[in-house]
């Protein structure tokens, strides 16, 4: 079989330098983009495995946020576990926290740190004379 002829190299004509210049100036273009296409891809892959790593940032406690709103014309409600024989003496509301200065049975006095949105004591600082 013969070759087409497009494929003969030997007939080949160099490019008019005119052509040539428009040509090299093509290839830089198309290097440069594709630089810069690489540059912003590569940024990208960053940017995602910097946010897999990052633990994701959790809301300031203490706000109203974390209180789950009850179901339509409901309250909110939910049980304050105190030691057996505690007498409640004073309490005061701060955001979604509530304390509570209470008696215990042994005569002591011990403030309770309670978190309406977690539903639990997360705090107890016994009161003590020095």
């Amino acid at each position: 079989m013969d070759r087409p002829a497009f494929e003969n190299d030997k007939d080949e004509k160099p490019l008019d330098p005119a052509v040539e210049r428009v040509r090299r100036k093509l290839v830089r273009f198309v290097g440069i983009n594709l630089g810069l296409l690489f540059l912003a891809l590569m940024a990208v892959a960053l940017a995602i495995v910097y946010k897999s790593r990052t633990p994701a940032s959790e809301p300031p406690r203490g706000e109203m946020s974390e209180i789950r709103a009850p179901a339509t014309g409901g309250t909110l409600q939910g049980d304050i576990l105190l030691p057996v024989g505690a007498k409640l003496l004073s309490q005061s509301l701060s955001g979604n926290r509530i304390s509570l200065l209470a008696e215990l049975s042994d005569g002591s006095q011990t403030v309770f740190l309670f978190d309406i949105g977690e539903g639990r004591i997360i705090g107890r600082f016994p009161i003590k004379a020095q």
